[in-house]
């Protein structure tokens, strides 16, 4: 009964927060802000499509040596010709399956053969609300393995990459984007470490519970993250990218049907985190939390709970064999 009324009594500041995230006032900067990327290395999960194809073009324009990591290799490659036609730069192609921890283990090593440094990582791919039975091949929750799991594993195995990057910076800081969600604001959103992988406990969720914890995951991950590497001068952000009109509603065709009068652009939803990872003054914001159109924002009580962002690491650690 006290887990119930405490879930009652988020509600009223559920609804706040969502009406204040959708419709926000407008941006006071561009795209057309990002300074020269000449020189800099930049890795988009997910950045074929969406958010994170917005965000590859905007990078591309501004020279950046750009990898798109993306599970589909046929999509990805019409991304990128469709990125060459319209910004005369190639993105490359990097193979890559978020749920596969034997994939990121492999993008990782392709990636580090090919370069010592890395300016900044975008963790922009994302799954929501697929069907309740859909787990990765070790049995965990496909929102929490494709969300949080894979991108943890797959900085981790960055973090050299990104240490040497952070030397040639103009501000001598790398970077690390965390595209989370509004949803963290889902009434009763915590950390439930039982219910990661599949069993009973997890089934008693809903799929849109499920999900939101995976986006709590980002950033409870993201707060530990700028607290652990800040002397490695690689600074972490994460973010709301603001309620984006994009393929992550290819699971609910009907819940994009009717809030499509409400959605906004990728180009809009690639805001916030293009100025996390490419703007001068951002360098001065790890441990922040953005919300549309590039504002700071509190995030909730479970986001904040240092607590439970250092047992999460723990957990991630021992499920990914990766260690600090």
């Amino acid at each position: 009964m006290g887990s119930f009324l405490q879930t009652l009594s988020q509600i009223p500041n559920s609804l706040y927060q969502c009406f204040k995230q959708s419709y926000p006032p407008k941006p006071k900067w561009s795209i057309d802000s990002i300074p020269d990327l000449t020189g800099r290395v930049v890795l988009v999960t997910g950045g074929n499509t969406g958010i994170g194809k917005a965000t590859v073009h905007a990078l591309l324009r501004r020279d950046a040596t750009v990898y798109m990591a993306c599970r589909d290799e046929a999509k990805a490659r019409q991304a990128i010709e469709d990125l060459k036609a319209s910004t005369g730069k190639e993105a490359i192609f990097l193979k890559l399956d978020l749920s596969d921890q034997s994939s990121i283990r492999a993008a990782a090593a392709e990636f580090l053969a090919k370069e010592t440094q890395l300016h900044v990582l975008f963790n922009n791919a994302g799954v929501m609300i697929p069907p309740l039975d859909q787990v990765d091949n070790r049995g965990y929750d496909i929102q929490f393995s494709t969300n949080v799991i894979g991108h943890f594993l797959l900085t981790e195995l960055l973090v050299p990459a990104l240490t040497r990057g952070a030397a040639t910076s103009p501000d001598k800081k790398a970077r690390v984007v965390h595209t989370s969600s509004i949803a963290i604001w889902y009434p009763g959103t915590i950390l439930d470490l039982a219910t990661l992988q599949d069993g009973a406990p997890r089934r008693r969720r809903t799929i849109q519970w499920l999900y939101a914890q995976s986006k709590l995951g980002n950033v409870l991950i993201s707060f530990e993250m700028a607290r652990r590497y800040a002397d490695k001068d690689i600074i972490s952000v994460s973010l709301n990218p603001g309620n984006i009109d994009s393929d992550l509603f290819r699971h609910r065709p009907f819940f994009h049907t009717v809030c499509k009068p409400f959605l906004h652009s990728p180009a809009m939803g690639a805001l916030s985190q293009l100025w996390a990872g490419t703007a001068p003054e951002a360098v001065d914001c790890n441990g922040k939390f953005l919300i549309p159109w590039i504002r700071f924002s509190d995030t909730t009580s479970a986001a904040q709970d240092a607590q439970s962002a250092a047992e999460l690491w723990r957990w991630l650690e021992d499920h990914t064999s990766v260690s600090a």
